[in-house]
């Protein structure tokens, strides 16, 4: 049976890139029987009707997926963040963040927008990019009015499943089209009702760019920590993870416990305050959630 990979899923139809194109297929009804959603990103095994349509049979073991946006198999998340309009969220980057460590996947921060800050704010977020580099995340600034920063983000797309992520409105299809060009991809302005961009983007699609395959994915401003329970916050945050080696209890959560490597740090300025307060908000957050049975 021929394999392929799933590149765009849109109303029912899966589109599976293979050695002779892209065959349009439909999901066998086991797949709802067994609770298995094709997602983007996929490597599957399809029966091919005639030349042009099939269904798939089988979906190989993924490496990780990720809910909202749906995709499979990613290598980087590229979490694009506005430096304004909408303005710079160190709170949701670090739910992005948290979220992209849990499921193993290399996260690359790139702050859009640039051409429209002020110095202030310039020497603000250069504050904060030091902060994520010290932690041991890549930071890039960019602008799809001017080009600048493309230069640098391009290569890390070669050979790679990225995902572009990140709030309505920041500046992902801009961020693409400004790569290429010809991609033409729909963008739209921030609402100014709402405070926060339009969805531009509909649906899921593995795009070719730099060698590589990039996800444009619809924007979301929230996300949950359904599947991740409170002792496994602490290693979805980097630093506060290497500090914890230095904690007196190997189970401490860094809340009341006593020598606590985490907060003596916060205490000394070399853990940030904000990084550790959202720490602690999204631990309450998982404490308090609805057991699931």
């Amino acid at each position: 049976m021929p394999e392929g990979k799933i590149i765009k899923a849109l109303s029912g139809f899966y589109y599976v890139a293979n050695k002779d194109g892209v065959t349009q297929c439909r999901g066998r009804g086991v797949f709802r029987l067994n609770k298995v959603n094709p997602l983007v990103g996929d490597e599957v095994v399809f029966q091919a009707e005639n030349d042009t349509e099939g269904y798939i049979l089988e979906v190989k073991e993924r490496k990780n997926e990720l809910v909202r946006p749906p995709i499979a198999n990613v290598d980087q998340a590229i979490l694009v963040f506005s430096a304004v309009e909408p303005e710079f969220s160190t709170a949701l980057l670090d739910r992005f963040l948290v979220l992209v460590e849990f499921n193993h996947i290399q996260p690359l921060i790139c702050i859009t927008k640039m051409d429209l800050t002020s110095e202030k704010q310039k020497d603000r977020l250069e504050e904060y990019a030091q902060d994520y580099r010290n932690a041991g995340y890549e930071v890039i600034f960019t602008s799809s009015e001017t080009s600048s920063g493309l230069g640098e983000l391009s290569p890390h797309l070669e050979g790679k499943i990225s995902v572009f992520a990140g709030q309505s409105g920041v500046g992902k299809s801009s961020l693409l089209n400004a790569i290429r060009p010809d991609l033409e991809l729909k963008t739209d302005d921030i609402s100014s009702h709402l405070g926060r961009g339009k969805h531009t983007t509909r649906h899921v699609e593995l795009i070719t760019i730099n060698n590589g395959l990039v996800a444009d994915t619809p924007g979301f401003s929230s996300l949950e920590f359904t599947d991740i329970d409170a002792e496994e916050l602490n290693s979805c945050f980097p630093e506060i993870s290497d500090l914890s080696n230095h904690c007196k209890f190997r189970a401490c959560l860094h809340m009341a416990e006593p020598k606590c490597a985490v907060k003596a740090a916060v205490e000394t300025g070399s853990l940030p305050d904000y990084r550790y307060e959202h720490y602690k908000d999204f631990l309450l957050e998982i404490k308090d959630r609805k057991p699931r049975y």
